[in-house]
């Protein structure tokens, strides 16, 4: 980890595409520029645009420059192996699609608490930890999408683990269907660094509402996505921010306010609640997740995390409110859908919800296939 010279990343799940290919001239000309800048961490992953992220790095980066000066970062992800034996032949692919000998982080991909069972079932932790014993990776760690008593769980278990890696920005912050406060501490009382992923949330808070780009515009100097990256990288323990960079400008404004990095000072903080509060009153339901529907639903709903998602759909319309509803947050049999309209939530609810015709909107909205 000593090797890491700033705490910024080129995350490549979002490369410049022309067409349906990546723009190979444009992504060579990010990753020169992303040096010579002085950064050198690159994350990706097998499945990344297709399978071509993994490809495009070999052409634009490993091709180019000698190992020891970037930090290539891979994960294992669950879609491309079924049991331990397919794990190394797996490892070895990433490898020579990326054009290296060894990777410097291999995380397990997208944990949860499904995810978990499937990777030790397969004894995907022991094989990694054995990759880092045979010098092919140095650092072996995971990437989290659930709640923070899973991830404590995960560390519990597997003390070996070395860094996390979490979805992280301000509109998350403390977000009950992404915990990413919560998930954040769990690191910090276990001395994990933190690989922050999603600190613009997707792009949404670059592209933000009229009222909250109004707020920050105020502030009379730096993009959206300057307050949200380094609301991010300003945390102790967060190790690196990780932004999914599309275009040479896009680049060109992060470089510019990462390169002599500065957390966001009082005001600049100040401005940065305000747009949370405006995200608070887009028409969200007012759920405080104090959970006493769920302790009598005899469907097991987990009804105030459904209701998290579905204000995180309203918020940012994208697809990663579709993830947490159809595998963090349900199971089968525990669809907004599978509500029997017993009523027992509505009387437990302080908020006094209309529970019932709210889980029919969530359903409405997540189930429309």
């Amino acid at each position: 980890m000593e090797l890491i010279k700033k705490n910024f990343g080129f995350g490549c799940m979002r490369l410049p595409m022309n067409g349906s290919e990546v723009d190979i001239p444009q992504t060579c000309r990010m990753v020169d520029a992303f040096l010579e800048a002085g950064f050198n961490y690159f994350d990706t992953a097998h499945g990344y645009i297709q399978g071509k992220s993994e490809s495009a790095l070999k052409k634009c980066l490993t091709s180019r420059y000698p190992r020891n000066r970037y930090i290539l970062t891979n994960k294992l992800t669950n879609y491309f192996f079924k049991k331990e034996e397919d794990i190394r032949p797996l490892f070895k692919s990433q490898l020579q699609a990326c054009g290296v000998d060894y990777f410097d982080f291999y995380l397990m991909h997208a944990q949860s608490a499904e995810n978990f069972k499937f990777f030790k079932s397969c004894r995907a932790y022991e094989t990694a930890f054995a990759l880092k014993e045979e010098g092919k990776v140095r650092h072996v760690g995971i990437s989290f999408h659930d709640k923070a008593e899973v991830l404590e769980q995960i560390l519990l278990e597997y003390p070996q683990v070395e860094v996390v890696q979490i979805q992280f920005n301000y509109i998350d912050y403390e977000d009950p269907a992404v915990e990413s406060r919560k998930c954040y501490e769990v690191c910090q009382r276990y001395g994990k660094p933190v690989i922050v992923m999603e600190p613009v949330k997707g792009g949404n808070l670059v592209n933000l509402p009229q009222e909250a780009k109004a707020v920050l515009e105020e502030l009379h100097g730096g993009s959206p996505a300057s307050y949200a990256i380094r609301f991010a990288a300003g945390f102790p323990g967060n190790m690196m921010v990780l932004s999914g960079m599309s275009s040479l400008e896009q680049m060109q404004d992060n470089i510019s306010f990462m390169k002599d990095f500065k957390p966001l000072n009082e005001e600049e903080m100040a401005a940065v609640g305000k747009v949370q509060e405006i995200f608070k009153k887009m028409n969200l339901i007012p759920c405080t997740a104090c959970r006493y529907c769920v302790d009598g639903c005899p469907k097991h709903i987990s009804i105030p995390d459904l209701f998290a998602v579905m204000n995180m759909k309203q918020i940012t319309h994208d697809w990663n409110a579709d993830y947490y509803y159809n595998v963090v947050h349900t199971a089968p049999g525990r669809k907004a859908s599978d509500c029997i309209r017993c009523g027992r939530c509505e009387l437990a609810c302080p908020q006094h919800l209309s529970i019932r015709e709210l889980l029919e909107k969530v359903a409405g909205e997540f189930e429309k296939d």
